[in-house]
């Protein structure tokens, strides 16, 4: 659990929860290791203590009468006793186990150890509710019946190894509770210290003018910052270079609306004119009705291209059938194209065919080939002794392909990239457009990872005629990739 809580996440928060947790949550168990070691450090002295006691005791061991006795001078009874802190009990037991001295009910050592002449042992042991420390021993005696081991046995109480134990506790953890507040609070100072960059930086991009879109200096912040510092000059330099071609996209749009309007203005004026006669004022209707439709489509292919370019990339694709669609485009086109007197016709797979499946979206793909057809009725000359011919087909190859071509007049090679920037129109044209048709064909495209590509129809003849060639890239199944 964090420490320390906020609503919003923030990085001085974080840091800081990672640091003083930690820290807290280990004090504990810094005290605990401490009053283990304390515990260990405060025994020693008194245990060697203890063997001196036990080895003293062992030295009186004596053998009257055959038999093994033992025999504590009042004075050294006293001495053994002497003790303000703690209870000191003794215990000698006999070959056979008979009492010589000391405490009668004192603990035996476990059954299961074997006697060891002459080496001091120490352990555990619980007499009358009190914890005790015993140092014991076994004594080698010479008697009639041969050698015997006598059991002296020497404990006291843990009260001086507490006491000292907690000093050594004290001595060390009352530091730490003086030193704890400090490193939180030279924590705190250092982190202050350490995002202060960042502040830095927050302050410099605050004050920027809001037309500024000049990269930020990452020279001047930390390594961990200078990434992130990266990343936003890359996205502001895209920025800038998106809102430059907006300010060229609506700067060209502004510039091909007002050349329609003010036709539609200056016919208008001619039509008020009082001496103007019926022929000349049908003739101006005419034109405003020329230019309004120009107008009109101007209008609805910048709506095109806006949807084109703002329509979801993660929106989810549908499979759509290329060949369909493009027969589809085709009926549409076909009342515009028998008008203009064109062969308008359609060549290749045939709806559900193998390999005219597409991932994405019905309405734009529809809307790219419609763009397609219209720039070929456009641009390609038709007369009743020689009609023109525009011809849409769909080929299943390595993905699927559309192609759209045409009899006209073709593209010449060194123009065949400007063509799809939006309103650029090659030169020696008459034809009325806006254009827009390629681009929105490009971005269409682009959206559903498919690549335009401009040739001639018929290379080598006059007129050369326009191939655009559409070939989309499909994905590769789920057990290839």
């Amino acid at each position: 659990m964090k420490i320390f809580q906020r609503e919003q996440r923030s990085l001085f928060g974080e840091i800081l929860d990672w640091m003083l947790t930690p820290l807290l949550l280990l004090w504990p168990v810094s005290l605990a290791l401490t009053w283990l070691v304390a515990q260990s450090i405060a025994a020693k002295p008194f245990d060697r203590a203890l063997e001196y006691n036990v080895q003293a005791l062992a030295q009186l061991v004596a053998v009257h009468n055959g038999r093994a006795s033992f025999n504590l001078p009042q004075p050294a009874r006293e001495i053994l006793r002497a003790d303000d802190s703690d209870l000191v009990y003794y215990q000698v037991l006999g070959p056979a186990g008979d009492f010589l001295s000391g405490e009668r009910d004192f603990p035996l050592p476990p059954e299961e150890e074997a006697p060891q002449v002459g080496e001091v042992r120490l352990r555990d042991a619980e007499m009358r509710g009190h914890d005790l420390r015993v140092a014991y021993t076994w004594v080698r005696v010479q008697v009639p019946k041969g050698p015997q081991t006598v059991l002296v046995q020497v404990a006291e109480t843990r009260e001086k190894r507490s006491v000292l134990a907690t000093e050594i506790i004290k001595g060390v953890m009352l530091p730490q509770l003086v030193i704890l507040p400090l490193a939180v609070l030279l924590v705190w100072l250092a982190l202050v210290r350490g995002i202060q960059p960042l502040s830095q930086l927050e302050e410099r991009i605050r004050q920027r003018k809001p037309d500024d879109l000049s990269p930020l200096d990452d020279k001047v912040v930390p390594l961990e910052v200078a990434p992130l510092v990266s990343s936003v000059n890359d996205l502001l330099t895209r920025l800038k270079e998106s809102i430059a071609q907006q300010k060229r996209f609506l700067a060209d749009a502004a510039h091909q609306l007002k050349t329609p309007l003010a036709g539609l203005r200056m016919q208008a004026d001619l039509a008020q004119r009082e001496q103007f006669n019926a022929e000349e004022l049908k003739l101006s209707l005419k034109q405003i009705g020329r230019a309004s439709m120009r107008a009109t489509h101007t209008v609805n292919q910048l709506l095109s291209l806006a949807r084109a370019e703002s329509s979801d990339k993660a929106t989810a694709r549908q499979p759509c059938d290329l060949a369909a669609i493009t027969r589809e485009a085709i009926q549409d086109s076909l009342p515009r194209a028998m008008d203009r007197r064109i062969d308008l016709g359609y060549d290749g797979a045939q709806p559900g065919a193998p390999g005219v499946q597409v991932p994405g979206n019905a309405t734009l793909l529809k809307e790219m080939i419609g763009n397609l057809l219209d720039n070929a009725i456009n641009y390609a000359p038709s007369t009743d002794e020689r009609p023109a011919v525009v011809t849409a087909r769909v080929l299943a190859e390595d993905g699927p392909v559309l192609q759209v071509e045409d009899s006209g007049p073709g593209i010449p090679e060194a123009e065949r990239e400007l063509v799809f920037q939006p309103f650029y129109r090659a030169l020696g044209t008459n034809v009325d457009g806006s254009g827009l048709g390629l681009p929105i064909v490009l971005e269409i495209a682009r959206q559903h990872g498919a690549q335009v590509t401009l040739e001639d129809a018929r290379p080598g003849q006059s007129p050369p005629g326009t191939r655009v060639t559409v070939r989309f890239h499909l994905p590769p199944p789920v057990g290839e990739r």
